[in-house]
């Protein structure tokens, strides 16, 4: 991926580790490989896609930026049968905060973007007349103060200030895309 970015456009300035796994099951029930392929997606997938990047930052000199998707989860915690998607999503959220104390002396901003749900293949299930889906959709709207979900639009406005330098100053934090969720 990072060699294809460099190919394409001969440097890199910014990058958005973007990786989502999950496994819904109670601990006792859940196999040890499931649990292992989310923490391979979440986490190990994530270090690599920074480390390939950090590298080629680094060796550029002039900064960057890099974004790595979180969750909501990774900081609550709070929804049983997660128990292999919330700790890789707080893994991915203290990697954005080692990695910017890692190289934020050389003007490379780290962030992670946590939002709660919005559309996507791991979260469209949610978006079906599956009576658990629904059941799960209203008890999340029931916690959103703005009463709705993420739509790509939002990700994508606090994606470009992640990546731009309107963010210059703003470096090891989770930004909650949540529409008030963790306020609650």
């Amino acid at each position: 991926m990072v060699e294809a970015a460099l190919g394409r456009y001969g440097r890199l300035d910014g990058v958005l580790v973007a990786s989502g796994s999950n496994h819904v099951a109670p601990i006792t029930e859940m196999a040890v490989e499931d649990f292992d392929a989310v923490m391979d997606a979440n986490v190990r997938g994530a270090w690599l896609v920074c480390r390939a990047a950090g590298r080629v930052l680094l060796e550029q000199g002039q900064g960057g930026s890099v974004v790595l998707v979180s969750s909501v989860r990774g900081g609550l915690g709070n929804a049983a049968g997660y128990s292999a998607y919330c700790p890789s999503k707080a893994g991915t959220d203290l990697l954005a905060k080692t990695l910017a104390a890692e190289w934020g002396g050389h003007g490379i901003r780290v962030n992670a973007l946590a939002p709660t749900v919005f559309r996507s293949a791991v979260t469209e299930w949610m978006f079906t007349d599956d009576p658990k889906g629904r059941a799960t959709r209203e008890a999340m709207l029931a916690r959103i103060p703005l009463r709705r979900f993420a739509e790509p639009e939002d990700f994508v406005g606090a994606l470009i200030y992640l990546l731009s330098d309107a963010s210059s100053f703003y470096t090891g934090q989770v930004m909650y895309l949540d529409g008030g969720y963790t306020a609650c």
